[in-house]
């Protein structure tokens, strides 16, 4: 196990030292500056679009959104902000930041892509990477290995992460016992899981559909309260936050452990921009201008990170409890928390873990869901579903009872995985994305309520529909 452990390590510093820097800020760069800023310039059609309604029965632009949401808002998003902070400094939030207002773009154009690749099923449209890398490329094996890994990364690391991070939001509580409570709560979560997955797909849509808004706004409103309350801290926390930022010397003297590092691996592990996952999600969606599900994406990373992360971020730094290494994750948050909020902190914080998780797991398990329709060709049977999900469901009890550490660098290095294949495909693609971008911004120019034809962009595959 200390063997696997120190290669899956390798594999992180590899991948996040040098390898997704240069694809992720080079590639969001060169998406923001084709689409003209479109995470800025759009913002009043990113909402429009998510309040559009479907014509038909199928998911629509909100629904895809919630879905999406559910997978980016989990305990990174708590856990993960906290162990940057920890780990990497306050300046770590600054990267967050720049990693979701650039990720914004390319979320952009993986999700408009997944829309106008989508196809056709008994229950809806589906799609996701995978068949645009299988229609553009013409190499389906590409496209299976890019399946898989998500696949892993979603079923097997991300879940398991999942669920130890919630069962160690109550290690600061008398009960827990170290040897006996993460198996116990991994236990119920994944009961509790697998009796929702039994509903299928529609079952997560329906449920993660009220349930993000409601865990997502009172998240916020506790957060703004803290950060009210300590108003007097939160110049000097800016300050801090912008003077780590660019202490390059600090930086470069241990990058794997810097600001930069941190803010990366957790920015990217919140918003998932480019990583090629929200995709499949916004294949699903019914919407008449593949643009419409693009800035739909657009909106959910800003809801993520620049909302949800700075939430955690500076309700942690006005709270006055100085990170620490040992205060890495749940505990940093609970100290925080505490201390404002007294008795109440730890466990409002434990019953949104529960609800951020419980989101997570479900989203994740959809995306799951959706790829074994795309390896199968077809919906496979219900014996076998039942099964995968009687395994998934262990993954997630066995996830709650394993080293934080050695999940963290699992989750890593699978979502680095999956981005060194998708961002290259749609920074080739992407033509197609600022294309279709330019017919929506002509068709609302001159008072029409957009459209989409493949033609139109001299579209040279063939599609299921657009045409």
């Amino acid at each position: 196990m200390e063997f696997i452990e120190k290669i899956v390590g390798q594999l992180n510093d590899a991948l996040y030292s040098y390898i997704l820097i240069i694809i992720l800020v080079l590639g969001g760069l060169y998406f923001t500056v084709r689409t003209r800023f479109v995470q800025f310039r759009l913002l009043k059609e990113q909402f429009k679009a998510v309040g559009e309604k479907t014509d038909s029965n199928g998911v629509s632009s909100f629904q895809a959104l919630m879905v999406s949401t559910a997978s980016r808002v989990g305990t990174g998003n708590i856990v993960g902000v906290s162990s940057a902070l920890c780990l990497g400094g306050f300046g770590s939030v600054f990267w967050m930041w720049v990693i979701a207002v650039i990720g914004g773009a390319s979320a952009f154009v993986e999700s408009t892509l997944a829309q106008i690749f989508k196809r056709k099923g008994p229950e809806g449209s589906f799609g996701g990477p995978a068949y645009y890398i299988e229609a553009a490329f013409k190499k389906r094996w590409l496209a299976v290995v890019f399946t898989v890994i998500l696949m892993l990364t979603y079923g097997v690391g991300f879940n398991m992460l999942a669920s130890y991070n919630l069962q160690s939001t109550f290690s600061g509580f008398e009960f827990y016992d170290a040897d006996k409570t993460p198996w116990i709560i991994g236990l119920i979560i994944a009961i509790l899981v697998g009796y929702c997955l039994i509903g299928g797909g529609k079952r997560i849509v329906k449920v993660t559909g009220w349930m993000v808004p409601v865990m997502g706004i009172a998240y916020v409103l506790i957060a703004l309260f803290i950060i009210v309350i300590n108003i007097d801290l939160l110049p000097g926390v800016f300050k801090t936050v912008f003077t780590e930022a660019f202490n390059f010397k600090a930086i470069f003297g241990g990058f794997t452990g810097s600001c930069i590092m941190y803010g990366i691996k957790r920015g990217l592990f919140s918003n998932e921009a480019g990583v090629g996952s929200a995709p499949n999600a916004s294949a699903a969606a019914e919407v008449k201008h593949p643009v419409k599900q693009g800035l739909v994406q657009v909106l959910s990373v800003f809801i993520d990170t620049v909302v949800i992360c700075s939430a955690t971020a500076f309700m942690c730094m006005c709270s006055g409890v100085e990170p620490s290494k040992e205060l890495e994750g749940a505990p940093f948050v609970q100290a925080s928390l505490k201390a404002v909020l007294g008795d109440f902190g730890p466990i409002f914080i434990a019953v949104a873990m529960v609800l951020f998780a419980f989101t997570t797991l479900l989203g994740n398990l959809f995306y799951v869901d959706k790829c074994w329709n795309y390896l199968f060709k077809r919906e496979p049977g219900k014996v076998f579903m039942v099964v995968y999900r009687i395994a998934a469901a262990l993954l997630i009890f066995v996830g709650a009872g394993l080293s934080a550490k050695f999940l963290w660098n699992v989750a890593d290095v699978l979502m680095g995985l999956m981005t060194v294949i998708n961002m290259p495909v749609i920074i080739v693609l992407g033509k197609y994305a600022f294309r279709t971008l330019k017919d929506y911004e002509k068709q609302r120019k001159e008072g029409k309520v957009p459209e989409f034809k493949a033609k139109d962009i001299d579209l040279p595959y063939k599609t299921d529909y657009w045409n």
